[in-house]
């Protein structure tokens, strides 16, 4: 796994940022070696300034920073410790490592070469909500990091580094296990399925207590927010999305990977800080694949929600894959629609029954058999998908499908006129699981 940051980084680079200097990926860090205990101590010190505050001071300092969710949602941080804290009594702190987004690796390297700046980060939130236990939830696919992780858990517990207990676990890893109540749920005995009902995990979480879910790089830069302050954490990003974030950048380009951005650089920029293109592109998928296709004329675009969201994408789970002229776009949607259709939870009508036809409908009209009602039929059923789910996965699968028909439009009339295309015919570009049922919920 390479990682690519957007400048030379040093020590030095966390006292004076700037713009586009790396903050989670800066000194140490940028060898992808994994940093021991006494080297993260060395580099940041012997704690964050922040737990010797109020819980409520490191709230305000998080939201004066602006920090939002690196998970997908994007949702304001603050909101989040905040409602945990103000339930009262005894919280829980999740880390979310999951990453089941097959496109993303940004977590699984933050983890291996940074596991003590996540920690700290988890660490912090837990005195902030009054919580006594940190849940660290790893992919069971995962053994080589759950082991790394392990030692790092051992070695904090030698030098009685946390007030907080930290457990390890391993969970079932499908497309919707990463969904906050399914990490609740497993964590309560059950399977790792979203729970869509009432109570939120704020208010009756793990155990019953209110409990925190949180995204992995979400709490490293709690961490850092809470050593060098919010004006710090400002002065990369814009004003409206302050901050950087980790990208993904696979498909035609040079060195992909797993950098560290600022809010705001161009697409294009982005790509070119992954070695540049490789080839011709005809498009971009944004956000992995619950995401949005976007047709190359958009390489110019900046990396932030504001420009993003009138062409209805978003920066998602911080995945760009770029898409050359050469391959078939319509075919590659068609095999990611069909991990996806196999890849619910089926506990409500949109993942058993909804999924499963639209990934047909679109497999047909990738290979060319069309017939006469297809196209309507096709988007009759991705406009029925979003908004009906128990949770979040079949609007992501609908949000694919319906960019897909409008990135590739000229592809979708030349499929139903005149067949499948010569280049979905051609080995696919972009890897995705099988289309499987998972083998286990537990």
């Amino acid at each position: 796994m390479n990682a690519t940051t957007d400048a030379t980084p040093n020590s030095s680079a966390l006292s004076s940022p700037a713009h586009h200097a790396p903050r989670l990926l800066s000194g140490l860090y940028a060898t992808g070696v994994p940093a021991t205990l006494a080297e993260h101590l060395r580099h940041y010190g012997p704690s964050a300034p922040g737990t010797r505050t109020s819980p409520m001071s490191v709230v305000e300092a998080v939201e004066a920073a602006g920090l939002t969710g690196r998970g997908g949602a994007g949702f304001p941080t603050a909101r989040k410790l905040r409602a945990v804290a103000e339930r009262g009594g005894r919280a829980v702190v999740v880390v979310n490592a999951m990453e089941s987004e097959p496109a993303s690796r940004k977590d699984e390297f933050l983890l291996t070469v940074a596991p003590h700046l996540v920690l700290d980060g988890a660490v912090l939130a837990a005195r902030t909500v009054s919580a006594d236990t940190v849940h660290l939830c790893l992919p069971r696919t995962r053994a080589a990091q759950f082991e790394q992780l392990s030692a790092a858990l051992d070695e904090r517990r030698r030098a009685r580094l946390d007030p907080v207990r930290l457990r390890l676990h391993a969970l079932p890893h499908t497309y919707v296990s990463s969904e906050s109540t399914s990490l609740v749920r497993w964590l309560n005995g059950g399977p790792a399925r979203p729970q869509g009902s009432p109570p939120h995990t704020h208010e009756r979480g793990v155990a019953r207590r209110p409990t925190l879910v949180s995204n992995t790089e979400t709490f490293a830069h709690l961490a850092l927010i809470a050593r060098y302050g919010p004006d710090w954490f400002q002065q990369a990003g814009t004003p409206d999305e302050p901050g950087t974030l980790l990208v993904t950048v696979s498909g035609a380009v040079a060195a992909p990977g797993v950098l560290e951005t600022a809010f705001g650089t161009p697409l294009d920029v982005i790509l070119d800080r992954a070695g540049g293109r490789t080839e011709s592109l005809q498009a971009l998928l944004l956000g992995g694949f619950g995401g949005t296709w976007l047709s190359a004329e958009h390489l110019q675009v900046p990396l932030a929600r504001c420009n993003l969201a009138p062409l209805g994408a978003a920066p998602g789970a911080g995945v760009l894959i770029a898409l050359p002229r050469a391959a078939c776009g319509l075919s590659e949607t068609a095999r990611m629609l069909a991990y996806l259709a196999a890849n619910g939870a089926r506990q409500c009508g949109p993942c058993r029954f909804g999924l499963p036809a639209v990934a047909e409908d679109f497999a047909a009209l990738a290979a060319g058999r069309a017939d006469p009602a297809l196209l309507s039929r096709l988007l009759r059923r991705v406009g029925l998908l979003p908004d009906r789910g128990a949770c979040r996965h079949p609007d992501g699968a609908a949000q694919l499908a319906a960019s897909a028909l409008r990135a590739f439009a000229d592809d979708v009339d030349r499929h139903l006129a005149q067949g499948a295309c010569a280049a979905a015919h051609r080995p696919p570009r972009i890897p995705v699981p099988p289309a499987v049922l998972p083998e286990t919920w537990r």
